[in-house]
């Protein structure tokens, strides 16, 4: 039944926008990210009360490229075209020359101008207005914080309409099953935190609406945060019978306890994942190691004592040295002498001839004691 009536209407359509006059508002641009939605505004205002026969939105990718259709709006049946099927739908009140567009689940291919045409009923005059949509890539839909630190939750609808939200939820859950928690919710100028009257909820007195609500931004900041808001939370922006959502999972961090740097907390991060295999092979290694290095430790004190012990000998041997051994002296007088002196009556000159005995001479066992003369003097030996 539809196909048949758009390939009816198409060609109608196409004639019908021939000829007319038209009335060109300045184009306006709206940037969003990837998978966001982007409301486009698209209003016709007049002192006359006309009814909008006919609305289309077609899309240019460039300067020298066809316009291809959007949506098109025609007989209270509005049809969205090509690849915008299931992602587009008009969201303006026709009866009030509101022709707006939400484009959801915006895609990189989205991005170019975007003209939207309106006809009244019985005028002649075609109100166009463009928009210039520029795609930035998505944003990240995780976040992480640390339990204690605060943390924005954004929450935007882009808009170059004129709707404002009127109402904004925000809500949080634990998990898949679990039943999902209102944190927060705003209705016209009045913002009212939700919970159990008693406590008023856990997030009381923690979670601000810090977004500009002119400007369709609903966005929050969750301050002290805990272990236990660790989860998924929820934004709705309401634009009275439109409702846009947006989910963000937050991951909460557990704050390291601080501790004194040591060697010894610094081995794990060294190591890394070898650490067992390296702790052993250095207790082993030191196992192997204590016994030589005690035998260099004695050798080495053994060579000391050693050296201390030749420096004494030789100490003493010096001393020795410098005190030798009083040798022993004899007189011996020749029978010559006595004769003589016997003879002359007096004794004129005595001469004494030195022969030292050495004290190994004098102990040694083996040597034979040396014939003495009369009065204990040596006996002289007989030359041949």
């Amino acid at each position: 039944m539809c196909c048949p009536l758009k390939l009816l209407l198409m060609p109608v359509l196409l004639d019908y926008s021939l000829g007319l006059n038209d009335l060109i508002v300045s184009s306006l641009e709206l940037t969003v990210h990837v998978g966001d939605s982007a409301l486009m505004g698209c209003v016709f205002q007049s002192t006359e009360e006309k009814r909008v026969t006919k609305v289309d939105w077609m899309f240019s990718s460039g300067e020298h490229t066809k316009d291809d259709y959007v949506l098109y709006y025609y007989a209270n049946l509005s049809v969205p075209v090509g690849r915008f099927q299931n992602r587009v739908r008009l969201v303006g009140d026709i009866s009030r020359s509101d022709g707006s567009l939400l484009l959801q689940n915006v895609e990189e291919a989205d991005q170019g101008t975007y003209t939207c045409e309106i006809r009244l009923e019985m005028e002649s005059l075609v109100f166009k207005k463009a928009v210039v949509l520029h795609v930035l890539p998505e944003e990240t839909k995780e976040l992480m914080a640390h339990v204690g630190d605060s943390i924005q939750l954004g929450c935007v609808l882009q808009s170059t309409g004129e709707k404002r939200m009127t109402k904004v939820d925000w809500t949080f859950s634990s998990g898949e099953h679990a039943e999902e928690e209102v944190m927060l919710r705003y209705h016209s100028k009045l913002r009212v935190l939700v919970g159990n009257p008693q406590n008023r909820g856990r997030f009381w007195n923690r979670v601000t609406l810090v977004g500009d609500t002119s400007r369709n931004d609903a966005s929050i900041m969750l301050q002290g945060v805990r272990e236990s808001d660790r989860g998924s939370y929820t934004c709705s922006i309401h634009l009275g019978n439109l409702t846009f959502k947006k989910t963000t999972v937050l991951h909460v961090i557990l704050k390291e306890p601080r501790t004194l740097v040591t060697p010894t907390a610094l081995k794990p991060e060294i190591l890394g994942g070898n650490q067992l295999v390296i702790i052993v092979g250095i207790v082993c290694g030191t196992i192997l190691l204590l016994p030589v290095l005690i035998l260099i430790v004695k050798n080495t004190h053994r060579n000391t004592s050693s050296g201390t012990s030749t420096a004494l000998v030789k100490s003493l041997e010096n001393i020795q040295k410098a005190d030798p051994e009083k040798h022993v002296y004899s007189s011996i007088t020749t029978r010559e002498l006595i004769e003589e002196e016997e003879s002359s009556g007096r004794a004129e000159a005595t001469y004494m001839t030195m022969h030292p005995v050495w004290p190994s001479l004098r102990s040694a066992p083996n040597n034979p004691p040396e014939e003495k003369s009369a009065g204990g003097i040596p006996k002289p030996e007989q030359a041949f």
